[in-house]
């Protein structure tokens, strides 16, 4: 059995902790024979765990505590801690293998609760499960989400060499907003997720960009966020937005300007990746 994770791109600007899209880089779980420990054979660094303190098993183990010890096998060309959902697609993957080990037969609401009440908020967690784009909010532990069709457009992103870990980007985050920005910011979200279900790319990638929650404050943190963003605008793309907590910086594009964009990227630091993404449809799937 293997199950099958993709990456995720979160807050599309002012979504933050909301909005999500699926991307075609992938966690894969392989799953062997029965062990008498847990063992997980990876190819990542070696500050990953290979035994059961590995978040795969922690997250598996939160789910049923008493899951029969399996070998495994994990692979992945998701970037860590790169803002593109990482220990997201391992925490999905966590749920989805004690789901299949134990029969559980969790819906997809069972899973998106479990991940999203496991990872703290739902912006990544609920697209990598439900594929696509969804909107998601957790209010006084529960979880409602709405996944729906991303109009077909390419995204580029801008992946720094250097890892920025979510909770250190959150501490430059404000604790409180006047109501008045509050609501400015709210609206700007709002025009967003509706202008996406309209199919307005052009409007959408407007609204991606003036966010007011969190990318005013996370920008000094991010290598060439000022430049990325220019020659967005330059060569046509809809819309440059911070991935998640960053470091990644994603231009959302029409597919025809997709090349001439990663062109441009690829100048600006020989260190950073610029890797062409597209949309995963599926969400997690096991084979």
């Amino acid at each position: 059995m293997k199950i099958r994770v993709p990456a995720t791109s979160a807050n599309l600007g002012p979504g933050f902790d909301s909005c999500g899209i699926a991307l075609n880089r992938y966690l894969v779980v392989e799953v062997m024979e029965e062990s008498s420990a847990w063992s997980v054979t990876h190819n990542l660094s070696e500050e990953i765990p290979s035994d059961e303190n590995n978040l795969l098993i922690v997250t598996a183990l939160k789910v049923v505590p008493h899951l029969r010890p399996h070998r495994l096998k994990m692979t992945t060309d998701i970037p860590i801690a790169r803002g593109l959902g990482s220990s997201s697609s391992v925490i999905v993957a966590g749920i989805e293998l004690a789901n299949r080990l134990a029969h559980l037969n969790l819906s997809e609401m069972d899973k998106v609760t479990l991940a999203a009440r496991f990872e703290g908020h739902p912006d990544n967690v609920a697209p990598a499960i439900c594929g696509d784009f969804v909107v998601a909010s957790i209010q006084d532990g529960a979880t409602s989400y709405v996944k729906y069709y991303f109009p077909d457009c390419g995204f580029i992103a801008y992946i720094s060499n250097e890892q920025l870990l979510t909770e250190d980007s959150r501490k430059v985050l404000p604790h409180e907003m006047p109501f008045a920005e509050a609501v400015k910011a709210s609206s700007i979200a709002n025009v967003m997720v509706a202008s996406i279900f309209k199919g307005n790319l052009e409007l959408a990638g407007k609204m991606m960009e003036q966010d007011h929650f969190h990318e005013p404050y996370r920008r000094k943190l991010i290598p060439h966020f000022n430049e990325i963003r220019k020659i967005s605008h330059e060569e046509g793309g809809y819309g440059c937005f911070l991935s998640g907590a960053g470091p990644t910086v994603m231009i959302m594009a029409p597919l025809s300007k997709c090349d001439t964009i990663t062109h441009r990227l690829r100048q600006l630091d020989t260190n950073a990746a610029v890797e062409f993404l597209q949309l995963d449809r599926e969400g997690t799937q096991v084979f």
